[in-house]
């Protein structure tokens, strides 16, 4: 319970000994009167006056009265929850509309645990939910991440018959999902006899929170079917997010158009969004002329528009954007020197990086955390400059960590180092790395010199553990839908057809001077399985799924989770020039924009 205030210590709420004698009509005006006087409160010295009103003529014993001091002292934004939790306790005999004041109260006042006891004293002192009880206690569940507590409640919803309410099945939705309980939403949301905006929106976060980005689509257009539902600013929001997370640009474009149809003016935050979908997407353009008509910018709209430029390999202009914040007085903050400090290891720009390394320090008082440290590694690395980030990794004044010690891995892989690669593993697997990736990526290493053995060893200690190494799949929107293909994909609808396109690109790659680069198969296999298997590279299945269900010159935009080969890259630049198209690939968090032949990376990735 809350803590209490010296209220509690006097008489001040005891009822008055001899109060004013009046006609029962008068004091109903008189009640009237201190109601109208509470209601026109706008901070705590004149609800303290109200309070003395109503405790002077005896209207706090009068329960009508008294439910209005509470809310209006806990519910306020003026209000103050320690004096709300005095008034409360003076109660003798608190009803539901008390106990439901102090829980949203709490919950408002993100005193979660709080909201629970109060809860469950209303369920000791005997006094009975209603409907409005339960919105605020799953919200607390929600933040508290609480999914034992939110199901033995949702038991006594049914247990009070609450279970067809609409708020309450809306609230259960959103509970369940930020629990990580995404079948439970959905069970919640199909039992539904009636759905509202809200109950939509509702099972769309609850995907959003678990990054089933795909899934919010596709819940999407069944709300949109249905033809009846104007969906909501935040909705619109999160369709935004699985836009951009998805590479669906013209789902996105979609959003965009509807959110200027809905909302009269888009606030910073939407507009931030709407900036980072279209960079994300690959169209940078579109998301830079947005940022530049922003009347109104914050930091997270430079870091957004920063970081968007790094991912295409623009550092310059990522700099130039970064030089505008400073000149229009905002204060970078650790955040935006981990998007300047990418910017420029994704360009190159080894020398401007150590600039920037220096000023945060120097000029803004940011002292570099470890994934700062992270950047500047990943910036030698890819310069290829290894020595000399092992180097700056061992004076490091804080130890390193798991980020540190794989940005270095990573750069070992791209420039063949096993020997420091091996180091680099080695701190990783010492500090107990539950990342997979770390292991896949020695194994890599491993393969490509041929040492089988080695080899085994790794994989033995994958499954000792129960790591499973990640297929690769890339995204590509076709016709306002997302199709996914994975490596060696045969259960495509279309794989028939898919396979016979690449079989027919093969053919005219063979024109182009394309030979399979064989290593990056890191299987002890023979060379013609090592060709059969790169045919099956999911952004190959992707470009030839686009190049048969796209009009000629149409854009191509792929999306993948895991990082492009070299086979791959050489393949897509080829594939430009054969057929003509721009072809547009998110490598994680670098984009690759192959067009006539070259790629903007410039090979250097």
């Amino acid at each position: 319970m809350a803590g209490t205030s010296v209220l509690q210590q006097t008489n001040f709420f005891s009822p008055p000994a001899d109060p004013p004698q009046f006609s029962e009509l008068n004091l109903r005006l008189k009640e009237q009167q201190c109601l109208s006087l509470l209601k026109r409160c706008k901070n705590l010295e004149d609800f303290k006056q109200a309070h003395a009103q109503i405790v002077k003529w005896g209207f706090f014993w009068n329960s009508f009265s008294a439910s209005n001091l509470v809310a209006a002292c806990a519910l306020s934004d003026w209000g103050s929850l320690d004096y709300a939790c005095s008034i409360f306790q003076q109660f003798h005999e608190p009803g539901t509309f008390e106990f439901n004041t102090m829980i949203r109260a709490h919950v408002k006042d993100m005193n979660f645990q709080d909201a629970l006891v109060f809860y469950y004293e209303m369920l000791e002192r005997g006094v009975e939910p209603d409907n409005f009880t339960y919105p605020a206690l799953f919200k607390a569940c929600a933040w508290l991440k609480a999914k034992e507590e939110g199901m033995q409640i949702h038991g006594h919803v049914f247990k009070f018959g609450f279970e067809s309410d609409l708020y309450v099945q809306n609230s259960l939705i959103n509970m369940y999902g930020k629990c990580g309980e995404i079948q439970h939403s959905c069970a919640v949301f199909e039992q539904m006899d009636e759905k509202s905006v809200a109950s939509w929106s509702a099972i769309i976060a609850a995907n959003a929170s678990l990054g089933m980005w795909y899934e919010c689509l596709m819940v999407f257009g069944n709300m949109s079917s249905e033809g009846c539902w104007r969906p909501e600013e935040s909705t619109l929001v999160t369709l935004l997010s699985a836009c951009t997370h998805l590479g669906a640009l013209d789902l996105g474009k979609c959003t965009h158009g509807a959110l200027l149809r809905n909302i009269s003016e888009l606030n910073v935050i939407v507009q931030t969004s709407l900036i980072d979908m279209y960079v994300k997407c690959g169209y940078l353009e579109k998301g830079l002329s947005l940022f530049k008509k922003m009347t109104k910018r914050n930091q997270m709209s430079y870091t957004v528009m920063i970081s968007g430029l790094a991912m295409q390999g623009h550092g310059e202009e990522a700099l130039g954007i970064y030089s505008m914040m400073l000149e229009e007085g905002l204060d970078p903050d650790d955040v935006v020197y981990v998007g300047v400090l990418s910017s420029c290891s994704h360009a190159g720009l080894v020398d401007e990086g150590f600039n920037c390394f220096d000023r945060m320090k120097s000029e803004h008082g940011i002292e570099p955390t470890a994934q700062h440290y992270g950047c500047m590694v990943d910036l030698m690395g890819k310069a290829g400059m290894i020595n000399e980030a092992l180097e700056f990794i061992n004076s490091m004044p804080i130890k390193p960590n798991d980020v540190v010690w794989r940005s270095l891995l990573s750069a070992c892989r791209v420039h063949c180092n096993l020997e420091i690669g091996e180091i680099a593993a080695k701190h990783l697997f010492e500090s107990n790395s539950q990342n997979a990736g770390d292991y896949v990526i020695l194994l890599n290493m491993y393969a490509r010199a041929e040492k089988w053995v080695e080899v085994a060893k790794i994989r033995t200690e994958m499954a000792r553990k129960g790591f499973n190494q990640v297929p690769g799949f890339s995204l590509v929107e076709v016709g306002r839908r997302i199709h996914k293909f994975v490596s060696q994909d045969t259960s495509h609808p279309r794989c028939g057809s898919v396979y016979e396109m690449i079989h027919q690109m093969e053919w005219q790659l063979k024109f182009e001077g394309y030979s399979p680069d064989t290593s990056q198969v890191l299987l002890d296999v023979d060379e013609e399985e090592k060709r059969q298997r790169l045919k099956g590279h999911s952004q190959k299945l992707a470009i030839a799924f686009a190049l048969i269900h796209t009009s000629k010159g149409t854009p191509i935009r792929i999306a993948r989770n895991l990082r492009m080969c070299s086979d791959c890259h050489t393949y897509t630049k080829l594939i430009s020039i054969i057929y003509e198209r721009e072809i547009t690939v998110r490598d994680r968090n670098q984009f690759h924009h192959f067009k006539n032949g070259t790629c903007s990376c410039r090979d250097y990735w």
